[in-house]
């Protein structure tokens, strides 16, 4: 199983160890934040329009078809009641490419990323917490 780590540097500041690579992430600034790196869900937006980004250019070179200058827009909301991002809406713009025959076989490579994948498909994620002594569901109620 494959594992990613975040680390809390204090005052509400992130890095993520992400292979040889260091992320830093920020909270917005209701929260502390001070801009000194993206927000969690701009990464998660960002990880998705990538992801759809390299399966779309992996087709392209596959299949003869000109990426040169592509670019992949994500346009969300952020709504309350739960806190969530919604509307996402995935923006492929091949501007060298003529793509008019091959559209909808690109959209469906577009939607097998396995970021949209998991989206699409996720019903549960599991959270367990660790820490000194045994933490248990019953503590947390009282």
């Amino acid at each position: 199983m494959s594992k990613i780590t975040t680390y809390y540097k204090g005052d509400m500041f992130f890095q993520t160890k992400v292979g040889n690579h260091m992320v830093d992430i920020d909270v917005p600034a209701g929260m502390g934040g001070k801009d000194r790196g993206p927000m969690p869900p701009e990464l998660f937006v960002a990880s998705l329009g990538s992801c759809i980004g390299a399966f779309v250019a992996q087709y392209c070179h596959n299949n003869g078809i000109n990426a040169d200058d592509m670019t992949v827009d994500i346009s969300f909301d952020k709504v309350d009641n739960p806190t969530r991002l919604t509307n996402l809406k995935a923006t492929v713009n091949l501007p060298r490419a003529d793509c008019s025959k091959r559209v909808k076989a690109i959209e469906r490579v577009a939607m097998h990323c396995p970021v949209h994948m998991t989206i699409d498909k996720m019903d549960h994620l599991e959270i367990e917490i660790l820490g000194e002594g045994e933490c248990t569901l019953e503590d947390s109620e009282s």
